[in-house]
């Protein structure tokens, strides 16, 4: 008989609401090694690469992606009543039906055709703070550079780049700690990005082009389609998985690269290293460090029993650090030796990062054209990085010295 989760002697994880993040990370790690499961505030996390994997594989744990407003308290009713299923939170039928659909339009050919143009996105960022030799690159690299490539991958003209930053920047605030106080604000950029969205839909459909709308709108299968309305929602959910998790790995990884510039030397001297790196940096400090499920069933998995409704945490940061798959996990190394398991920043199962094909290629491209052009990368000055409590971690302010002329 499996042994019901509440009588369970396991470790407690508290809130820690005001802790640093590597606080958290190593409270989670150390409990790792002693425990497979602990409680939290909101019901249990799971935390080592087993069982993270485990939990994110099995379909019966489904994603609570479509329950952030509630789980942060949110009681607005015509804010809830606004929502639309997403390929994000979506489950069972209906997510393999999108899936289905949209997948072959996310393929590593599809990112590899915007090489060039995040080549060419990153050099005119640094072409503005080369000659002075310093930078605050949230600010001036990290935040500008995923809009112009998801535009791009739209098809959205550059004159619209501005309205997608804001629209971005407004509908994210789902993920903040202030979600309660903006719900008005982010009903308002997700009409008019809908309404946009619709616009550009119709103009796709009487003009194809070369872009992933158009990809998205003659996806089909069995004679099966995407309604405009799914439609919407794929350009909504490009946005929410596209955009700031590049910000913020872009960010994360520009912060260890300049606390150790022998790995920026490398990457420097060797560009061909730089897929390796992106798989190092994620793992090592993935912007996406944890996500949420709940079971839609009684579940018993090892040996446990969670009764449905149980929330579950699957500590993707702890299972990165798993001394079982990684080798001197605490090492940040980008010439480290595959392991035969994947990080799991990108995700597991059914829900596995959609976008994993361009996040690669986006953070690639990013640190060849920075490794080259930022010589000598250096902190320039204290980093603040943003609360714990977001969804999607990252520095705020990350300031930076190097090399200037390049």
């Amino acid at each position: 008989m499996p042994t019901p989760a509440a009588e369970l002697d396991i470790p407690v994880i508290p809130l820690l609401a005001d802790a640093k993040r590597e606080e958290r990370q190593k409270l989670l790690r150390d409990t790792a090694k002693q425990s497979w499961l602990a409680r939290t505030e909101i019901g249990y996390t799971v935390l080592t690469y087993e069982t993270v994997m485990g939990i994110l594989r099995d379909k019966r744990w489904h994603s609570a992606a479509g329950l952030v407003s509630e789980l942060k308290g949110i009681k607005d009713e015509e804010f809830l009543a606004n929502r639309r299923v997403s390929i994000l939170s979506a489950e069972g039928d209906v997510h393999v039906r999108l899936r289905r659909l949209v997948a072959p339009a996310f393929s590593p050919r599809s990112a590899d055709r915007l090489r060039p143009f995040m080549r060419e996105t990153v050099n005119g960022l640094v072409d503005a703070v080369a000659p002075h030799g310093r930078a605050e690159v949230v600010r001036d690299i990290c935040e500008p550079y995923p809009i112009p490539i998801i535009c791009e991958l739209l098809g959205a003209p550059k004159e619209d780049w501005q309205s997608f930053s804001v629209w971005a920047t407004d509908v994210l605030r789902v993920f903040s700690d202030t979600v309660a106080q903006e719900t008005k604000i982010i009903m308002k950029a997700r009409n008019e990005l809908n309404e946009y969205s619709r616009t550009l839909i119709e103009q796709r459909r009487n003009v194809p082009l070369d872009d992933l709308l158009t990809d998205l709108i003659n996806a089909e299968e069995a004679g099966d389609k995407l309604t405009t309305e799914e439609l919407e929602t794929m350009v909504e959910a490009i946005i929410v998985g596209g955009t700031d998790t590049t910000r913020n790995q872009l960010g994360l990884a520009l912060a260890l690269f300049a606390q150790h510039p022998d790995q920026w030397d490398m990457l420097r001297n060797d560009p061909s290293l730089a897929p390796r790196a992106v798989e190092e940096v994620m793992r090592f400090s993935g912007a996406v460090g944890g996500t949420i499920r709940f079971a839609s069933e009684d579940i018993e998995y090892n040996g446990v029993l969670f009764p449905k409704g149980t929330f579950m945490s699957a500590s993707m940061s702890s299972g990165n650090f798993d001394e079982s798959v990684f080798t001197t996990p605490e090492t940040f190394n980008i010439m480290r030796e595959p392991a035969g398991h994947p990080h799991m920043s990108f995700g597991a199962g059914i829900h596995y990062c959609l976008g994993a094909s361009l996040a690669r290629a986006e953070l690639q491209e990013s640190f060849n054209v920075l490794a080259a052009r930022m010589p000598k990368l250096a902190l320039g000055g204290d980093i603040t990085f943003k609360p714990t409590g977001v969804g999607i971690f990252g520095p705020a302010s990350l300031p930076i010295t190097f090399e200037a002329g390049h």
